[in-house]
């Protein structure tokens, strides 16, 4: 499946890629400076450098470095869920949600490993009535 292919499934966010035999995430690294993104820019966003920036699969696993739990959201998204920021191996920091584990504090200790996974966002489809991919977190064991 391609990341044009209007029959599959698409993704959810553009840093996504369905080009291969399994989702992965596609990070952004500065050769000038180091740093990593996941978002397209025009330069980096910490050095400005342009024409410096290289593309690469990003690792699945990390670490739990902050999180909320929401209570209360739109109608139609089950609650509680956890927003969960992730730094992943390699120095890349992603926002998503943290699932499999039970959302109470006790239960979700910063710098716990976790690693990412891909599935289907919720059931949401878009107009044609295709399904978007989404990635999550879950605790590693």
């Amino acid at each position: 499946m391609t990341q044009t292919d209007t029959l599959g499934p698409r993704p959810a966010l553009p840093w996504i890629r369905l080009d291969g035999p399994e989702p992965f995430v596609e990070g952004r690294l500065c050769r000038a400076c180091g740093a990593r993104t996941a978002a397209t820019h025009l330069a980096c966003p910490a050095c400005g450098a342009r024409d410096s920036i290289e593309t690469y699969r990003a690792p699945t696993t990390g670490k739990l470095h902050a999180y909320s739990i929401v209570r209360r959201s739109y109608p139609g998204v089950p609650v509680p869920f956890i927003s969960a920021i992730v730094d992943l191996d390699d120095g890349l920091t992603l926002k998503g949600n943290l699932i499999n584990v039970a959302a109470e504090p006790e239960a979700l200790p910063v710098g716990m490993p976790v690693r990412m996974v891909f599935g289907e966002a919720l059931g949401r489809t878009d107009k044609d009535g295709a399904s978007y991919v989404a990635f999550f977190f879950e605790p590693s064991a």
